[in-house]
């Protein structure tokens, strides 16, 4: 199999390579509509328009909050005001110190959220994200760079006043990258149970901040569900849209067996 594959992509061997790719696209297609097809929060919301605009606007964002986020992190480091303790240390030490950055990002990300949502601020700083009332992968830059600065500025903050061990450091930046995507994603993965289960329910979903762009006034937690069970903001028909999302497979299934 092997052997066939490197004749394919070579160019040895012209018919392997139509086999291979043909075989490709039909798995790819097949993955689509049995896996992500069924896990879209907004079947119909995409929007190829809107998509090209994401896409130039997340470049302006990256190439100009990149820049200053990027230098002053550097200036940071090399002045000695963001350090990391080499030493050795136990799991549940790094657990304890990732756990303080989690926690206190999502208060942060949660109040200044909630801020740019109030006038003039909100037309400054946050409309231009709200543009998009149905999310892909593009939304998550498609911001503009002073809420990038907003957002992203607390790392830096965080690294500066508390000196964590550089095992913790390494996890801060996968971790904001991982989740900016996954929520912005436009497509729910996890499990029907997530918002029954007491250990679970208190993080966010892809639905839960889906449901934030499309009705605006309603769950602002970045990593938590925490701040919107406590002040009240969390949509009332989060819960159950989280749940129809899930049986929608089944449902479809089960009209599409004879009667």
């Amino acid at each position: 199999m092997s052997e066939f594959l490197k004749n394919a992509f070579s160019g040895n061997d012209p018919f392997g390579l139509w086999i291979t790719l043909f075989a490709a696209g039909v798995f790819a297609i097949a993955v689509w509509r049995g896996f992500f097809k069924d896990r879209k929060i907004q079947p119909r919301g995409f929007k190829l328009k809107r998509f090209g605009w994401e896409i130039l606007f997340g470049a302006i964002n990256v190439a100009v909050s990149g820049a200053i986020l990027g230098t002053a992190n550097v200036w940071l480091t090399k002045n000695g005001y963001i350090t990391t303790n080499a030493e050795p240390a136990a799991w549940w030490v790094i657990a304890l110190e990732y756990a303080l950055y989690f926690f206190a990002f999502d208060t942060w990300f949660y109040w200044l959220h909630r801020w740019m949502h109030i006038e003039p601020m909100y037309k400054w700083i946050h409309k231009l994200h709200h543009l998009s009332t149905s999310t892909n992968l593009a939304t998550n830059l498609s911001v503009n760079p002073l809420e990038s600065l907003i957002n992203g500025g607390f790392v830096p903050l965080f690294l500066t006043v508390a000196t964590v061990h550089q095992e913790t450091a390494l996890l801060i930046i996968p971790t904001n990258v991982f989740m900016g995507f996954y929520v912005h994603s436009g497509y729910e993965f996890l499990p029907r149970w997530w918002n029954k289960s007491w250990a679970t329910k208190w993080f966010i979903t892809a639905t839960f901040h889906d449901q934030h762009h499309r009705y605006f006034t309603a769950n602002f937690g970045g990593y938590t569900t925490i701040w919107d069970r406590i002040c009240g903001t969390m949509r009332p028909k989060y819960e159950p849209d989280f749940v129809a999302i899930k049986d929608r497979k089944h449902i479809v299934t089960a009209s599409a067996e004879p009667a």
